[in-house]
């Protein structure tokens, strides 16, 4: 029998059910992530851990801290957070298509969200520059990466790539290409000549969608 509506409060968790999760609050939703009905301890870590940014940042380490939540709900709590990342960068079950900087942000952007560290990543295209695999090469500390190009091209030639599209967050929230970013991209260029798979741009995203493109600053 279906529950009755009327007259009384509806748990959280049967609105979800029911379809109705636009009902819920945020710390509501966080507290069924945790498996608990009572949304306080939802409150109590968006207190801590704002949206939006503060949520995407969240570790084991600061869900555990929490009374009530152990490593076993904490990851279920962060493979929410990790599906929600992919979920939003992906729009359809076609191949997506890289032709512009902002095809590289959409992409990208909702899984470097919150990131503490740079993350260089390789986006391998085909002929029609549509993006077969996504490659991270590297991950650095708070303002620097270590990218060499042998480990940027193995999987783009594995792939057969006709081209690659390279890009990295600055977690400083300043998109501006450094001069490292720069003498990287121009000696990636110079390896994807060797290996006739070009390199069609460098894109530096910033905390909260701001972006560079070496190409359109022309640099590379």
């Amino acid at each position: 029998m279906a529950p009755r509506l009327m007259g009384r409060q509806t748990p959280a968790r049967e609105l979800l059910l029911e379809g109705r999760g636009d009902a819920l609050t945020e710390a509501s939703l966080i507290a069924l992530m945790l498996g608990e009905a009572d949304e306080r301890i939802g409150r109590e870590l968006l207190d801590r851990h704002p949206l939006p940014h503060g949520l995407w940042r969240l570790s084991a380490e600061d869900l555990c801290a929490h009374e009530g939540v152990g490593p076993a709900r904490a990851a279920v709590v962060l493979a929410s957070l990790e599906m929600s990342r992919r979920a939003a960068s992906w729009t359809s079950r076609e191949r997506p298509v890289v032709s512009a900087p902002e095809d590289v942000v959409h992409l990208c952007e909702p899984q470097l969200r919150g990131a503490d560290r740079e993350h260089f990543w390789c986006l391998v295209l085909n002929t029609k520059n549509q993006l077969l695999k996504t490659v991270e090469v590297s991950i650095g500390s708070l303002n620097a990466s270590i990218v060499h190009p042998r480990e940027l091209f193995k999987e783009a030639v594995r792939l057969s790539a006709a081209s690659v599209v390279v890009v990295h967050n600055h977690p400083s929230g300043d998109p501006t290409p450094s001069s490292a970013d720069v003498a990287l991209t121009r000696r990636l260029m110079k390896a994807g000549d060797v290996l006739g798979i070009e390199v069609l741009d460098h894109v530096v995203i910033s905390e909260g969608g701001g972006y560079a493109s070496l190409r359109d600053m022309g640099l590379m």
